[in-house]
């Protein structure tokens, strides 16, 4: 099954959890943050201005982003694997290698 989100949204792929702290401690799963990093897999077409014109995302697929905290309230299972979907205003920066 695919997704697609709609006008400003996008769906991104949480990066996986640490388990193990800088010191070599392994941490068991509930001690563990999500982490607030991801890969966006699928964006929407655009959002649409006041004039009615349409202003494409500033984001692609396969940017690494940082994005909130508690953004995973809106978090859907596709295909058996857990997804994000967000606003484009709730990303706060994209990553660059």
């Amino acid at each position: 099954m695919k997704i697609r989100p709609l006008r400003d949204r996008v769906v991104v792929r949480r990066e996986e959890e640490e388990t193990t702290t800088s010191g070599g401690i392994v941490l068991p799963g509930s001690a563990t943050e999500k982490p607030n990093q991801g890969v966006i897999v699928a964006v929407g077409d655009g959002a649409y201005l006041d004039n009615g014109e349409k202003r494409p995302l500033g984001v692609g697929v396969g940017d690494k982003v940082i994005f909130g905290k508690y953004a995973d309230s809106n978090t859907v299972k596709v295909d058996g694997e857990e997804l994000i979907i967000l606003s484009e205003v709730d990303i706060y920066a994209v990553l660059e290698s």
